[in-house]
């Protein structure tokens, strides 16, 4: 904490922080205590303990103050709560909306002919690669959860349902739970609860998990059975989407009929049966 508090205050000039020019001479740039004290609204005395780490009572509000004045980014705001031992903010992006996603599609477009999607924090495809069209048949701004539990045709091929239903009800929650006064999960969930028993029984359990790996089966119309390990990532820069890769299960024959998926012929045949 001392470290960390120290070099965010050398960094920030006083003109920086909006106080006048002139005052005592300084031995080292940056902020005195004394000035993120008054800046923060907090008692200069309050301020040392807390920069020399002593076992404080310590307020979200107060460290936001804190955070503010020494101008931090939201990576290093959760970081001084992480240092204070308090529960850290939702994470949150510090680039605009589109940063990352021609990288991202890039990505999952050099994972073919292995299926690979994006999804934003409401399970909603906001891009895929041409194999999840083919093998899941998503397509963009699909809401893969409503697929899971609403779509017949997909609830079909899916021969892993019933094992994977309750991770996917729990991870909902786990987002829910972040979220919970924000309009768009309220809606997905009413509209779970009102369409599918299935979920309406798995949700009122009460589990909750974060994304991870899972065993996913599929029996596709052209090819039959796939088996996959499906990995769920987030990546720090863009905390609002997930990347959802597919990496086919060694020994079950599921990355030589992705290559027979791969062929045009065998691709087009694929994409009239997965629409019909």
């Amino acid at each position: 904490m001392r470290d960390f508090l120290r070099s965010r205050r050398a960094r920030v000039s006083p003109a920086d922080a909006g106080l006048p020019a002139g005052g005592p001479r300084r031995r080292t740039p940056g902020l005195r205590r004394e000035e993120v004290a008054v800046l923060a609204g907090v008692g200069a005395s309050w301020y040392q303990w807390l920069e020399q780490g002593r076992d404080i009572s310590v307020s979200p509000q107060v460290l936001d103050a804190v955070a503010r004045v020494l101008r931090m980014s939201q990576t290093e705001r959760r970081h001084l709560y992480v240092l204070a031992g308090l529960n850290p903010p939702l994470p949150e992006s510090e680039y605009d909306p589109d940063y990352l996603c021609d990288g991202f599609q890039r990505l999952i477009d050099g994972w073919m002919p292995y299926p690979a999607h994006i999804m934003d924090p409401y399970f909603s495809a906001v891009g895929m690669n041409e194999a999840a069209r083919l093998v899941m048949g998503i397509e963009p701004q699909e809401n893969c959860i409503i697929n899971f539990f609403c779509d017949d045709r997909y609830r079909a091929r899916s021969l892993s349902w019933e094992r994977n239903a309750p991770g996917v009800v729990a991870e909902l929650r786990a987002s829910l739970a972040e979220w919970p006064h924000d309009e768009g999960f309220r809606l997905l969930l009413d509209e779970l609860l009102r369409n599918s028993p299935e979920f309406s029984a798995l949700w009122a359990r009460g589990d909750v998990c974060r994304p991870g790996q899972r065993l996913k089966e599929l029996d596709h119309p052209v090819v039959g059975a796939l088996h996959f390990e499906t990995t769920t990532l987030q990546v720090p820069a863009r905390p609002d989407l997930h990347l959802v890769l597919h990496n086919p299960v060694a020994g079950t024959g599921t990355a030589e009929k992705l290559a027979r998926l791969a062929d045009p012929e065998v691709r087009r045949a694929g994409m009239h049966r997965v629409a019909g």
